[in-house]
C-alpha cells in the first residue's frame, strides 16, 4: 500500500520561492526564444533558412529526450526528494551553456555555424534537466484544488514578468552593456541572466519541499513509461491542446520582432507589444483563481482560446488602419496575451489533474513522466515554429536590412497573425471534445484518491 506524507498547507514563502524558480528559468527561455534567432540573423548574419532548420532539428532531438528525463526523475530517491537535485544540476549546466552561446567568439562562416549549432543543442538538453523536475513538482506540492490553482498561477506570473523584462528592456540593456556593440552586449546580457538563473533556482531548492509523496520502492521502467503515456486517455487531450497552443504562442512570439521591424517598419513598437504582453499575462495569471471560481473552468477556457483569436484579428486590422499607433498595438497585445496568460496556467493545472487521474485510473503517480510531455510539446512546437519562422522568411523573400515588398509584408502577417489565430481556435475543439476532468467526475476522482490515502 502506498504511504503518503501529510499534505500541510503551503506557506507563502514556499509559493513565492517556487515562483522565483520560474522567473530565473524564463529569463533564460525568453532570451533564447525571443532574441537568439535575431542574434544569429541580424548580428552574426547567419542565413535564416539555416537557423530555422537548426531550430527544428535541435528541438526535435531535445523533445525526444524529455520523457526519458522524466523517467530518471521519477526513479530518483534522495533526502532532497526526487525533484530538487535535478533542478540545481540542470540550472548550473544550462547557465554555463547559455553564457557560451552568446560569447563573443572570433569565428565566422562554417566554424561559427558549427559552434552555434553544438551549443544550441546542448542548451536544449541541459534546459530539460531543470525544466522537467521543476514543473513536475506542482502536483507534489499540494493536492488542494484552490492551492493548486495558486501554485500553478504564481510561477506563471513570475515567468511572464521575466518575459516582460526581456521583451521590453532586453535590446536596450544589450545596447547599453555593449556600448553600441551588439556582440559584446549580448555576451554581457547572457552572463547576467545566467547568474540570476542560478540564484533563483537556489531559492526554490532551499524553500520548497514535496508534500504529496508516494513512498514506493518501485521504479518506472521504459515499458512502464510507455504504459503511463498510452493508457491515460486524458494525456492525449492535454497534449493536443498544448501542441496547438505552444505552436501559436511561440510562432507569434519569436516572429514579433521581425513583424514590427520589417512588416510595420517601426521597431519601437516591438517593446510596446512585448511590454503590454508581459503585463497582460501577469494580470491574467493573478486573476486566474478568482475568474475560474466565478465563471467556472469551462467558460474561462473559452476565453483562453478566443481572446487571442480576437486580438490577432484586431492587430491585423490595426496594421492596415493605424500601423504606427502604439495605443492600438498595446490594446491588441493586451487582448491576445490576457488569453495566453490564462492558457499558460490552464495547461499546468490540467496536467496536475492528469497526474491525479493517472493515479486514480492506473494506480501509479508519475509526475515527471507526465510533465515531461509538456516540455516535449513545448520543444516540438518550438521546433516547427522556428522552422516556419526561418524558412518562412526565406520563402516570402525577406532579407536583412532590405525594405520588404507587399508580398513579403503579407507573408509576415500570415505567419505572425493568421496561423496563430487558427491554432488557438483549435485548442477549444480539443478541449470540448475530449477533456473530462471537470465537474462531478473531477470531484468524485479527488474524493476517491483522498479515501485511498487515508486508508
Amino acid at each position: 500500500m502506498q504511504q503518503l506524507e501529510k499534505n500541510d498547507k503551503l506557506s507563502w514563502l514556499s509559493k513565492i520561492s517556487f515562483g522565483m524558480g520560474a522567473f530565473g528559468k524564463d529569463l533564460v527561455y525568453a532570451l533564447v526564444g525571443n532574441l537568439f534567432m535575431f542574434y544569429l540573423t541580424d548580428v552574426r548574419f547567419v542565413a535564416p533558412a539555416f537557423v530555422g532548420t537548426l531550430f527544428m532539428i535541435a528541438r526535435i532531438w531535445d523533445a525526444f529526450n524529455d520523457p526519458f528525463m522524466g523517467m530518471v526523475v521519477d526513479n530518483t530517491r534522495s533526502k532532497w526528494g526526487k525533484f530538487r537535485p535535478w533542478i540545481m544540476i540542470g540550472t548550473v549546466l544550462n547557465a554555463v551553456v547559455l553564457a557560451l552561446m552568446f560569447w563573443n567568439v572570433d569565428l565566422e562562416g562554417r566554424p561559427f555555424l558549427a559552434f552555434a549549432a553544438v551549443l544550441y543543442i546542448l542548451w536544449g538538453m541541459t534546459y530539460t534537466i531543470d525544466d522537467i523536475p521543476y514543473w513536475s513538482m506542482v502536483p507534489a506540492l499540494t493536492d488542494d484544488e484552490n492551492e493548486r490553482s495558486q501554485i500553478s498561477a504564481i510561477p506563471r506570473l513570475f515567468a511572464s514578468f521575466a518575459w516582460l523584462i526581456v521583451g521590453s528592456f532586453g535590446l536596450k540593456i544589450i545596447d547599453k552593456a555593449g556600448g553600441g556593440d551588439s556582440r559584446v552586449g549580448f555576451a554581457y546580457f547572457a552572463m547576467m541572466v545566467s547568474i540570476i538563473f542560478i540564484v533563483c533556482s537556489a531559492i526554490t531548492v532551499i524553500n520548497c519541499k514535496e508534500k504529496v509523496v508516494t513512498k514506493s520502492a518501485e521504479k518506472t521502467t521504459a515499458k512502464g513509461m510507455l504504459h503511463v503515456l498510452t493508457a491515460n486517455d486524458q494525456v492525449k487531450v492535454i497534449l493536443g491542446i498544448a501542441l496547438f497552443f505552444n505552436f501559436a504562442y511561440q510562432l507569434s512570439n519569436s516572429f514579433s520582432l521581425y513583424y514590427f521591424t520589417y512588416a510595420i517598419g517601426i521597431q519601437d513598437l516591438y517593446p510596446v507589444y512585448t511590454g503590454v504582453a508581459g503585463i497582460a499575462q501577469m494580470a491574467a495569471q493573478f486573476t486566474f483563481p478568482m475568474i475560474t471560481k466565478i465563471i467556472g473552468r469551462g467558460r474561462a477556457f473559452f476565453l483562453a482560446c478566443f481572446l487571442p483569436v480576437a486580438g490577432f484579428v484586431l492587430l491585423f486590422a490595426a496594421g492596415v488602419i493605424a500601423p504606427s499607433s502604439a495605443a492600438a498595438v498595446g490594446a491588441c497585445s493586451a487582448i491576445v496575451n490576457y488569453g495566453i496568460g490564462f492558457m499558460l496556467v490552464f495547461i499546468t493545472v490540467m496536467l496536475a489533474d492528469v497526474v491525479d487521474y493517472g493515479e486514480y485510473s492506473l494506480g501509479t503517480r508519475n509526475e515527471s513522466i507526465l510533465f515531461s510531455m509538456q516540455t516535449f510539446i513545448v520543444k516540438f512546437a518550438g521546433a516547427f515554429s522556428g522552422f516556419v519562422s526561418g524558412v518562412g522568411l526565406t520563402i516570402i523573400g525577406w532579407k536583412a536590412g532590405v525594405t520588404p515588398g507587399a508580398g513579403t509584408i503579407m507573408g509576415m502577417k500570415v505567419i505572425m497573425l493568421v496561423i496563430p489565430a487558427a491554432l488557438s481556435a483549435l485548442c477549444f475543439v480539443f478541449y470540448k471534445n475530449g477533456y473530462k476532468l471537470t465537474g462531478e467526475f473531477y470531484d468524485k476522482m479527488i474524493a476517491e484518491l483522498r479515501t485511498r490515502k487515508e486508508s
